[in-house]
């Protein structure tokens, strides 16, 4: 089921595309709207698909509002729901991803989780042993999957880019976009790493719309670039020097790539990425990114680390998991 959350193609169809999916049973077409609106429509829009197919499970994935909605659709209807990714916090309930995250596991039948901290917030939150399983990572798996494909794209050479010369930037977070004094901040920190090093930035069309508000043409070493598909962004991670993020899922490809990252963020629900990756977290104001730019720069590049069960057969445990439920 594809409920049409993400509908961009930049955003969806090209996933499809380059890891060879085949196209969803449902598309649901619940497009953009607040919060409340996108959750609302996609209750409305999948109960009648969990009538007609009678579905002996329902997996929903991560944190977005489409996972709370399946989630709470299935519990109103007596569906068991296996929940992947379940247990990561930030603790920091402003974020409406961590309210999909903390009502999803309420719900869960099935607790499905990528790191052992994950396990440990469960049962401090009084879940039982029963319901959780560790699976490990399954965004790694596609990382491990596509990388000989993404090794293979030609985006570095048509981006006149060098491995190991520039700088990887990626925002979409509402804290840091939606708010004009903070992303001209971190707007001010890109452009003055640019003067010394290519900032490569493929802009979400959400943070694109906030950049044309500010009305000031990017330094010239800033490269403000469409959207990228999976392989392409894939291929730039793996040879940069360094990113600069504000995305859960690059918090963990760059620890498994051994790639410096810089989260600008105040917290993060993938603290093992902190205590044992490549990941720092950072103030979201110009000379603290500078800051922990430049020191990142002095250092030799880390080595990859891989992480228990992020070894790209996570996918294969979860199969397990429910079969042993079947």
């Amino acid at each position: 089921v594809h409920t049409g959350q993400h509908y961009d193609d930049a955003l969806s169809r090209v996933f499809f595309e380059e890891l060879a999916l085949p196209d969803p049973d449902e598309f649901l077409s619940v497009g953009s709207g607040s919060h409340a609106e996108q959750t609302a429509r996609v209750l409305l829009a999948f109960e009648p698909v969990l009538l007609r197919h009678r579905p002996e499970w329902v997996m929903v994935v991560g944190d977005v509002n489409s996972t709370l909605a399946c989630a709470l659709a299935c519990a109103k209807l007596g569906v068991p729901v296996a929940h992947v990714e379940a247990g990561l916090r930030s603790g920091d309930r402003t974020m409406p991803e961590e309210i999909n995250r903390l009502l999803t596991d309420r719900i869960a039948d099935l607790l499905l989780t990528p790191s052992r901290e994950a396990d440990a917030n469960l049962r401090a939150e009084g879940v039982a042993d029963a319901k959780i399983c560790f699976v490990g990572n399954v965004m790694i798996d596609t990382l491990v999957r596509m990388l000989p494909h993404a090794d293979r794209r030609p985006i570095l050479a048509a981006l006149g880019l060098t491995p190991g010369g520039y700088v990887l930037a990626t925002l979409h977070r509402p804290a840091n976009v939606d708010n004009p004094v903070a992303i001209a901040a971190i707007m001010e920190a890109l452009e003055r790493i640019a003067t010394s090093m290519p900032v490569v930035f493929p802009v979400h069309p959400r943070t694109r719309q906030r950049l044309d508000s500010l009305g000031r043409p990017p330094h010239s070493g800033l490269r403000l670039v469409e959207p990228l598909g999976y392989l392409d962004f894939l291929a730039l991670q793996r040879s940069a020097r360094l990113v600069i993020t504000d995305s859960g899922g690059v918090q963990e490809e760059t620890t498994y790539l051994g790639v410096p990252c810089l989260t600008v963020r105040p917290n993060t629900e993938r603290p093992i990425t902190i205590a044992e990756g490549t990941n720092r977290l950072v103030a979201g104001h110009a000379t603290a990114i500078i800051a922990a730019v430049e020191e990142v720069l002095a250092a030799d590049r880390p080595a990859p680390h891989r992480l228990e069960l992020w070894d790209g057969r996570a996918s294969e445990r979860i199969v397990a998991a429910l079969l042993e439920r079947a």
